[in-house]
């Protein structure tokens, strides 16, 4: 069976494009399918992390391959990834559109994080507009929200004005984040019953069931 495909990408930087990657391809790893995530942003956060994440080892039902990939290549290598895993999670770099395309024409789906501010809003335009050029649907994932702050929902409103999907699950701003990945791991291994862990555990489920 071919795999599924799926694409992070937003234009702006520090919406938190790489965490939410990685996170996701362990929680999908989690659910039993094999996954091979590739790094085709030239700063290659997400091979570094990998590269840590090999040293540490972790069990077998949390593995995740890494690989980097340059930006003309990534529909190649996504495509030939598919013939291996079950799903493929392409992370594509801020400020370069020519990749950002690569990797979205390769997607099934393409997800784009959302910090709650009209800054982060408005730059994530050239993604949806990209992804309407190939049909390729795309999912807004609100993204290091504050608690019980209004601005959230008001920017949830707008974004789902663009006529595009907001995800139900939200990801909270917090530092178990950060601190798994520093690490090359994620919070679903460093606080397993954690509320963070438990958003993306609910954000993948919500994603798997849209493909």
């Amino acid at each position: 069976m071919t795999a599924r495909i799926i694409a992070t990408a937003q234009q702006k930087g520090g919406a938190g494009k790489t965490t939410l990657a990685a996170h996701i391809a362990v929680a999908i790893a989690e659910t039993g399918r094999s996954v091979m995530a590739l790094d085709i942003d030239p700063q290659g956060s997400l091979a570094r992390w990998g590269a840590l994440r090999r040293d540490r080892s972790p069990p077998p039902a949390m593995q995740v391959e890494v690989e980097a990939v340059s930006g003309h290549r990534a529909r190649e290598a996504a495509e030939r990834a598919a013939r291996t895993y079950d799903y493929v999670i392409l992370d594509a770099p801020p400020h370069a559109e020519t990749e950002t395309r690569q990797a979205i024409r390769a997607a099934e789906l393409v997800l784009a994080p959302l910090p709650p501010s009209p800054l982060d809003l408005w730059a994530t335009q050239p993604v949806i507009d990209a992804a309407a050029a190939v049909g390729c649907p795309v999912t807004l994932v609100l993204n290091r929200t504050p608690p019980r702050a209004r601005i959230v929902d008001q920017v949830a409103e707008q974004a789902a004005e663009l006529g595009v999907t907001v995800a139900e699950s939200r990801i909270g701003g917090r530092v178990a984040f950060a601190a798994a990945m520093a690490e090359g791991l994620t919070a679903l291994e460093t606080a397993p019953r954690s509320v963070a862990a438990e958003e993306i555990r609910a954000l993948v489920r919500e994603v798997l069931g849209k493909i």
